[in-house]
């Protein structure tokens, strides 16, 4: 490592022994956000067939998903191990002993090392992390992925998240507290939040006992309900609805080198980007690989001489997780 910031890479390689790598499955379970349990029509910037992988059928049986990425990945990397990805839709958005038994499931795979379980900071009950604390106690680590997107309670209203700052704030305490680590995935660029807005949330994570975050850029995604009402702003339809705009390029690598600069040095940062199929994708359009954009951070934070927590002495006040 350049010693630039903490990578995941290292952080993995921390937790495990040789190399891991993600296969995502599919668990069969729906959003919340969109099947009734809390709200319909999701958040207004999802489409969940942009971030699953295509090989992922929620028709198969967890233990079969993940021997078919197995056996793509051996093919080039017969000593990779693996970590089962519970990625698609909510994945603990089902009872808590259904859950726990795909998760059993999984661990009895050979060659996966351990499980990853991304979901919503508010679909996960005390008894279901005490069920994935004691499989990470017993059997292989479990570490939780919560969508929080962002800490300002009038951005995930307007985006339709479904959550408040609280429950990330109660999910990620309530994880630590049994022994797994947690991890979070921001987006930046929401609608209606400046940069000051956005540090604050980063701000609000390093308060928080965080293990990862995941930083995505703000993406118009063909489908959703964003996309309708950034159509009919670039149209020039007046609409009730903040001016929808997203990153260039270079501005959104500017922005991530400040946000390296700020976040606590021991987290560490999964990506910068999320990737989407260029078929749905409507902006921004880069043209860039993830580990092209990387590159572009590192070399800024090189040029620079910055690394990741430099500037934590700029705080926004004592009370960083308080709920708006």
């Amino acid at each position: 490592m350049d010693g630039l910031y903490r990578d995941y890479g290292q952080y993995l390689a921390e937790r495990f022994e040789g190399k891991v790598q993600k296969i995502s499955i599919n668990a069969g379970n729906s959003c919340p956000n969109r099947d009734g349990t809390i709200g319909r029509g999701g958040c207004l910037y999802c489409n969940n067939a942009a971030f699953v992988p295509g090989y992922v059928e929620a028709s198969e049986p967890v233990a079969r998903q993940l021997e078919k990425g197995i056996a793509f990945f051996a093919r080039k990397y017969p000593t990779m191990r693996y970590l089962a990805y519970f990625q698609a839709n909510t994945s603990t958005n089902t009872s808590a002993e259904r859950f726990i038994r795909q998760v059993e499931e999984a661990t009895r795979v050979d060659g996966v090392a351990g499980i990853v379980v991304g979901t919503r900071p508010d679909c996960v009950s005390d008894a279901l992390l005490d069920r994935l604390a004691a499989i990470n106690g017993a059997s292989m680590p479990v570490i939780m992925e919560y969508g929080a997107e962002s800490s300002h309670d009038a951005t995930l209203s307007l985006i339709n998240r479904g959550h408040r700052w609280s429950d990330t704030v109660r999910a990620v305490q309530a994880t630590a507290q049994r022994g797994m680590d947690a991890g979070l995935h921001l987006i930046m660029g929401l609608p209606g939040e400046d940069e000051a807005m956005m540090m604050q949330t980063i701000d609000r994570v390093d308060a928080l006992p965080v293990s990862s975050v995941k930083l995505h850029q703000l993406q118009i995604i063909d489908g959703t309900a964003l996309a309708r009402l950034y159509a009919r702003q670039q149209s020039g339809e007046a609409i009730d609805f903040p001016p929808i705009t997203v990153f260039g390029l270079d501005e959104y690598v500017d922005l991530c080198v400040r946000i390296v600069r700020r976040l606590r040095p021991d987290i560490a940062i999964d990506r910068f980007v999320s990737s989407s199929p260029a078929s749905m994708l409507v902006a921004p359009r880069w043209g860039l690989k993830n580990h092209e954009f990387t590159a572009l951070v590192r070399a800024r934070l090189a040029k620079e001489g910055a690394m990741q927590g430099q500037n934590r002495c700029q705080m926004y006040g004592k009370d960083e997780n308080r709920a708006e």
